[in-house]
C-alpha cells in the first residue's frame, strides 16, 4: 500500500513550491506531514475529502492548514481536494444543496443552469448549501478514513501471511538435525 501511494503522490518539493502552501513556512518542517503510515494516510484522506466539499476558493489552503493542525499526510490532503473540479463541482454542490434544503424543510429548486449561473441567486440557497456541504464532507471523509484504514490493515495482514508461508517453507527445507529448538 505504501509503495503504491508513494508512486501516485506528488513530489514534496512541488508541494512546497506552491504559492498557497509556502505561507505556512516552518510549520511544513514537521515530519508527520510527510510520513506515510496508516494513521497519517487515512487522516490525510479524511481531511482532503472533507475540504473537497468546502467552497472552491482556497480549498488547498484550508486542507494544508487542517493537515498541519491534525498532523496528517499533507500531500494526500492537498491532492484529494482536486477531486472537486469544474466537472464535478456542479453535481457535488447541487447534491449538497438538495440535502441541506431537504434537512431545513425548504423546497428544493430544480437544476436550472440560468438560475445557478447567476451568482445573485446564490444568497437564497447559501444556508442549505453550506449545511449540505458540511454533512456531505463529513460523510465522505468518514468513509474515506475507514476505507483507507481497512485497506491498509488488509494489506498488512496479507504481507504477514506471505511472510509466514515463506518462513514455513524455508523452515521445512532445513534438515531436522540442523534445526534449533
Amino acid at each position: 500500500m505504501r509503495r503504491w501511494l508513494k508512486g501516485i503522490l506528488p513530489d514534496p518539493r512541488m508541494i512546497l513550491e506552491s504559492r498557497w502552501i509556502r505561507v505556512f513556512g516552518n510549520l511544513l518542517q514537521d515530519p508527520n506531514l510527510w510520513h506515510l503510515n496508516r494513521r497519517s494516510a487515512s487522516g490525510g484522506v479524511a481531511v482532503g475529502l472533507f475540504m473537497m466539499y468546502m467552497p472552491p476558493f482556497g480549498q488547498v489552503f484550508m486542507a494544508t492548514a487542517a493537515a498541519i493542525k491534525l498532523r496528517v499526510n499533507l500531500p494526500i490532503a492537498a491532492s484529494l481536494v482536486w477531486l472537486s473540479n469544474p466537472l464535478t463541482i456542479p453535481p457535488m454542490f447541487y447534491g449538497a444543496y438538495a440535502l441541506g434544503a431537504w434537512l431545513t424543510g425548504q423546497p428544493v429548486r430544480t437544476f436550472d443552469p440560468h438560475f445557478w449561473l447567476d451568482w445573485h441567486n446564490w444568497l437564497g440557497v447559501l444556508g442549505p448549501t453550506l449545511l449540505g456541504c458540511v454533512i456531505c464532507g463529513a460523510l465522505v471523509a468518514t468513509i474515506g478514513y475507514v476505507t483507507v484504514q481497512w485497506l491498509w490493515r488488509r494489506s498488512l495482514l496479507r504481507e504477514i501471511e506471505r511472510r509466514r508461508r515463506r518462513y514455513a517453507t524455508a523452515r521445512a527445507s532445513i534438515p531436522s538435525s540442523n534445526r534449533q529448538i
